[in-house]
């Protein structure tokens, strides 16, 4: 079983390898109501308690417009973690699927969603974005852009946005997503199912399944590919193998 503790952990870690966090950080939590997000909602409420650094915590969730989404659950959520909610609509469904028709939709709906997201955290008076991408997003991130753009690269634990002045980080980027997996199912966490017609069916899934029938054979790959990463100091990365941690 995965426990609170081993959450924090991770938090704990990638936030003190990459100084994710300082005092008196306002800092917003994109919510998608997806299990990453939450376990990260989860975990900052309760790493806030006790980190050095003081810091205060909002979530944000912004609603596509996909039908039947219903965030009742969320909010109740929130507020028994004393955390401050808002949802934000958005016509971005009618953007991407009925008015531009898009065939590979991902990429236009994440600059969309991104960017209200951003546009609401910087409005709330918060200075930074936490998002929920963890280790195995990050190694399929890398394979991603090696397989489909021949680039070496993958998304950054923290990125300064300087158009908005705020900073992006991505607390879970140590935290694999089986114990997320796990730790969202056994704190019956109030996850909703992704309504999005693209879901299953995009490069990313072909990449997660294509990692997932390897690591069959190569039980440590996504590790090793991470650690590689690192190692590389790729994007931003650090390798964590360098540092001795308190």
């Amino acid at each position: 079983m995965i426990t609170v503790k081993r959450i924090l952990s991770y938090l704990r870690r990638a936030a003190d390898i990459y100084g994710m966090i300082d005092d008196g950080d306002k800092i917003a939590v994109g919510v998608s109501a997806g299990k990453d997000s939450l376990t990260l909602l989860y975990g900052l409420s309760q790493l806030r308690l006790f980190y050095p650094h003081k810091f205060e915590l909002i979530a944000i969730t912004i609603d596509c417009g996909f039908d039947g989404a219903d965030f009742a659950d969320i909010k109740n959520f929130c507020d028994r973690l004393n955390v401050e909610y808002y949802i934000i609509p958005a016509n971005i469904k009618q953007v991407v699927f009925d008015i531009r028709r898009e065939k590979n939709p991902c990429s236009l709906c994440s600059k969309l969603r991104h960017g209200a997201l951003n546009k609401e955290a910087k409005k709330l008076g918060c200075n930074k974005v936490a998002l929920g991408h963890h280790l195995d997003d990050s190694v399929e991130t890398f394979m991603l852009n090696l397989i489909y753009e021949s680039r070496i690269s993958s998304f950054s634990p923290v990125t300064y946005l300087d158009r908005s002045g705020l900073t992006l980080i991505r607390p879970l980027v140590y935290a694999p997503e089986k114990d997320i997996r796990s730790f969202a199912a056994n704190q019956n966490l109030p996850v909703i199912k992704n309504t999005c017609p693209a879901d299953k069916k995009t490069k990313r899934e072909d990449v997660k399944i294509l990692l997932g029938n390897l690591s069959k054979k190569y039980k440590n790959l996504k590790y090793n590919i991470f650690s590689a990463i690192e190692k590389a100091e790729i994007d931003g990365y650090i390798n964590s193998e360098n540092i001795k941690m308190k």
